[in-house]
């Protein structure tokens, strides 16, 4: 049940090399990319993304969304750096 005056907590997605916003996701979007690739910790926050994860992620179960920001993200380069950090919105 959403609460009057309370809005889903939202992720920010960060590329690492100028700490640039990329975008927003739901904590949904996150779990997709969580599940999807390798973290190497529990506190590990950050991924290397290639047109190969891309696809990995794009199996179905993460959104349009996700997906677009990832591939702007991406651009042309070979890979990036990408990071999450949650953005309370309250």
């Amino acid at each position: 049940m959403l609460r009057v005056g309370y809005t889903q907590d939202m992720i920010d997605l960060f590329r690492v090399s100028n700490n640039q916003l990329i975008g927003s996701i739901t904590p949904a979007d996150l779990e997709v990319l969580r599940d999807a690739l390798e973290e190497e910790s529990a506190d590990d926050r950050d991924y290397y993304i290639t047109a190969a994860t891309i696809d990995v992620v794009a199996d179905g179960r993460a959104t349009e969304h996700l997906v677009g920001l990832l591939r702007t993200a991406l651009g042309s380069a070979e890979g990036v750096d990408i990071r999450w950090a949650e953005r309370d919105s309250r």
